[in-house]
């Protein structure tokens, strides 16, 4: 890939900020606005907030490590960056899209690029129903919460609730419950990616939920909505080495 104009953004760690002079002072850039790509200094969730900040913007973002995890992230150097970007290879994702009503009746939209999360507010546990396609297949489910993953965030939160780790082209979403009471047992479901997902909370006067995607909050919810938006598409780039495909499978067996 041949890129003309390249920006750089940077996390608030130190590590990053002075990263980010360097490779300014090394490379002609320009700011995100007028750039062809634009390189991510941080770690994954700095990654995160770059995709949603400049999602609108449509041009790839190639992810440089600088924070702890990097899982999404290449490895960093100085050297040879306009040909490692040549050399790259993108993957394509397209974000949750929840649209959550509170209990006042109001309603909320955001998008989600790892997960759509409903968390319990209180000491008490949420109660929830789960409707697929219409089609309500659990009506009462006791638990601190629930999250709709996509592959890209299936190795984030839902993989520390014990959820499934999803290959990126397998074109599925990890339902996965958070501490769940009843029904006993049961470890979540993985479905197609183009259903509908709705989530009902019951008494939520009593036990109040709160909606997360990604990091908008919409705190005290009454139902929520969440479907794959492709209309979003974000473009990831990775050195060929890098192989995000096969970190994902070597994951799965770490212990």
């Amino acid at each position: 890939m041949n890129f003309r104009t390249i920006a750089v953004v940077a996390g608030e760690h130190d590590e990053a900020a002075s990263a980010a002079e360097r490779l300014k002072d090394a490379y002609p850039t320009v700011p995100p606005e007028q750039a062809d790509v634009i390189i991510a200094l941080g770690g994954d969730g700095f990654m995160l907030e770059t995709l949603h900040r400049y999602m609108s913007f449509g041009v790839p973002i190639f992810g440089m490590n600088r924070g702890s995890v990097g899982f999404l992230m290449n490895t960093f150097q100085e050297n040879d960056l306009l040909e490692r970007l040549r050399r790259a290879e993108a993957i394509a994702l397209h974000p949750l899209r929840m649209t959550a009503e509170d209990i006042a009746g109001m309603q909320h939209e955001a998008l989600a690029i790892n997960e759509v999360s409903l968390l319990r507010q209180t000491r008490l546990a949420a109660k929830l129903k789960i409707e697929i396609d219409g089609i309500v297949r659990m009506n009462e489910m006791i638990c601190d919460g629930i999250l709709l993953a996509t592959p890209a965030g299936s190795t984030a939160y839902n993989v520390s609730v014990n959820g499934p780790i999803l290959p990126l082209n397998a074109h599925v979403l990890a339902l996965t419950p958070i501490s769940v009471f009843r029904p006993r047992h049961w470890r979540g479901a993985i479905l197609p990616h183009d259903v509908t997902v709705t989530l009902h909370v019951l008494r939520p006067k009593t036990r109040p939920v709160s909606a997360v995607a990604d990091y908008t909050e919409v705190r005290t919810v009454i139902k929520v909505v969440v479907r794959e938006d492709r209309s979003a598409t974000l473009k990831l780039l990775f050195d060929p080495e890098h192989d995000l495909e096969e970190r994902i499978i070597k994951e799965q067996f770490l212990l």
